[in-house]
């Protein structure tokens, strides 16, 4: 396997969800796989897209290709189908920062589209927000720009799974989403604020579990090209993010 590449199980996992297979409407594409691996090498390293390795061929034709499958939604259509493969015994939710490079400013206002990207102390950032199950695996994903809070990413990603025990740290402490929780039948594991009249109990057991985020985190920004945005759209770094993801959880 080259370096950074797909292995065989990676690929057979993913290949019957890409435009261009065998059978598939339209043109086929005998080169699905070297795509694949020219956009997870090029966000692995971290390097500019006209530093591709020549073998992966013309950069601004991976680029266009990239482009086209984030506009018509394939990578988030990969993303979901492994996530539907999912533990759902406990989930957990949390938040990273992406420090924004300067090449990743200046896109094109269309109709105020967002780009993810806002000021915060460390200057320009976006947030990566996820839900990750018992296994490790990312199943719900949001980008939203630096200053945003952790809690409004909470409801919208929750609609997406179907855990039985809920487990979030202290930024996620806010009766409406406890409610929500509790409607659903499913178990909070969030510690209390200090501020909180009546503190709710704990289970310390189940609550140190939370660290299953932290190491997803932690692997995902091995990709230099996540753990710092270089891409002005926010479709391109949130499919790159996504794409990564379901690389990490078939791993």
């Amino acid at each position: 396997m080259r370096r950074y590449g797909l292995s065989d199980s990676q690929w057979e996992r993913i290949k019957d969800h890409l435009p261009g297979r065998e059978g598939h409407v339209g043109g086929t594409s005998a080169d699905n796989r070297l795509f694949v691996e020219a956009v997870l090498y090029r966000y692995r390293a971290g390097i500019p897209w006209r530093d591709l390795p020549a073998r992966f061929g013309d950069w601004k034709n991976v680029h266009r290709r990239l482009r086209r499958w984030c506009e018509s939604g394939v990578i988030g259509q990969v993303f979901r189908h492994l996530a539907a493969d999912r533990d759902n015994e406990y989930m957990m939710i949390d938040s990273t920062i992406v420090r924004a490079h300067q090449h990743s400013a200046g896109a094109r206002k269309k109709g105020g589209a967002d780009q993810a990207i806002g000021r915060s102390r460390g200057g320009l950032t976006s947030k990566t927000h996820g839900i990750v199950d018992a296994a490790g695996k990312a199943v719900a994903l949001s980008l939203t720009p630096g200053q945003r809070a952790d809690i409004t990413e909470a409801d919208p990603l929750l609609d997406e799974v179907d855990p039985a025990t809920f487990i979030a740290d202290k930024a996620y402490d806010a009766d409406p989403l406890i409610e929500k929780l509790e409607e659903r039948q499913i178990t909070p594991v969030i510690p209390s604020r200090k501020n909180r009249r009546d503190p709710r109990k704990l289970s310390f057991r189940i609550y140190k579990n939370r660290n299953i985020i932290e190491r997803f985190f932690a692997r995902l920004k091995q990709f230099r090209g996540i753990a710092t945005r270089y891409d002005k759209l926010k479709s391109t770094f949130f499919a790159a993010v996504q794409l990564v993801s379901a690389i990490i959880g078939i791993n």
